[in-house]
């Protein structure tokens, strides 16, 4: 069974169907071996091909890979400074990416973990429009993590 791009041709031995592409300056390419008979197709394989890797290119193209990025808080982050961070932890959620927020405790800092829970609720509170909680705040040594991920 051969096909041409513009309808099928029928059945065909494969010489005439050589001739048939020859003449329309196409080559014949298998499309179906396993059927009964082999289907081929008379077609430009090299545009094909050409084609082919084209459509490949822009699914690519199109493809986002989720990044963790990553923004660094102190007990003794100023509240002007913690708005500027939260734009920025918008700005990567409104892209795609997660938010993992770290707050590190230096010396006697951990005893006053308050400010920091607190400044994490505050981030929660302030995207919580467009994010959803990964992972709540949780200590690990002296540090106080949380990753935000968009809904």
């Amino acid at each position: 069974m051969v096909d041409d791009e513009g309808g099928q041709l029928g059945v065909l031995t494969i010489e005439e169907a050589r001739k048939a592409a020859e003449e329309k300056g196409l080559d014949v390419v298998e499309v179906a071996p396993d059927a009964d008979p082999p289907v081929c197709r008379l077609m430009d394989f090299g545009k094909f091909k050409y084609e082919q890797r084209k459509k490949q290119h822009d699914a690519h193209k199109k493809h986002h890979v989720q990044k963790v990025k990553e923004i660094r808080l102190t007990p003794k982050t100023e509240e002007h400074d913690v708005d500027t961070k939260i734009r920025h932890a918008r700005d990567f959620i409104e892209k795609g990416d997660k938010v993992m927020v770290n707050m590190f405790f230096k010396g006697r800092e951990i005893v006053h973990q308050e400010f920091g829970r607190t400044t994490m609720e505050k981030f929660i509170k302030a995207l919580e429009d467009i994010t959803k909680v990964e992972k709540p705040p949780k200590l690990e040594g002296h540090r106080l993590s949380l990753t935000l991920m968009p809904k």
